[in-house]
């Protein structure tokens, strides 16, 4: 049985991915998790809480999966490449989701601050870790590439940004 605060958040992860943070209101989680609304509020006391909760468990389980992916293929090619790799497989996944952190900054506005501080963490967290991947000259680079293949390869639905970005990586570290 899942806990209550566990089937808000898998609820308002569906929900956000389709149709978006700004769009998915309270009711409608409190309805499609079959919870009481008090419920809700014993666990979050906004729908900003509950997105905080949602990328903090995002961030954890990426994480995850990137480390295991990377450890797992890093005798096939670098870590580095692997980390590449391992956005194809969750292309692959999620059918080409994108950025979940980005996906909901692009519908912040200025008094979302906590929302905001999640997703800087979650990013420099990021960069921190293609910083142990790569020489400290390149890894503000590859950190870049990183992040823009995953956007264009949402927008265009395709795997070649992923892979283009991939190839001049390697072309720098060799």
């Amino acid at each position: 049985m899942m806990k209550v605060r566990d089937k808000l958040i898998y609820t308002a992860a569906r929900l956000f991915h389709r149709h978006g943070y700004n769009s998915t209101g309270i009711n409608q989680i409190i309805e499609e998790a079959e919870i009481a609304k008090g419920s809700f509020y014993y666990n979050f006391k906004s729908k900003e809480d509950l997105c905080i909760a949602y990328l903090e468990f995002r961030h954890t389980y990426w994480f995850t999966k990137l480390r295991q992916y990377v450890k797992k293929h890093a005798g096939e090619s670098s870590e580095v490449l692997c980390a590449f790799d391992f956005l194809v497989s969750m292309n692959e996944l999620e059918n080409f989701r994108g950025c979940s952190f980005l996906n909901i900054l692009s519908e912040l506005n200025e008094n979302d601050s906590k929302i905001l501080e999640v997703i800087r963490s979650h990013k420099s967290d990021l960069r921190d870790y293609i910083k142990t991947l790569v020489s400290p000259g390149i890894s503000d680079h590859v950190y870049l590439l990183f992040e823009s293949s995953i956007i264009e390869s949402q927008l265009f639905k395709d795997q070649w940004p992923i892979i283009k970005s991939k190839n001049i990586v390697q072309s720098l570290i060799n």
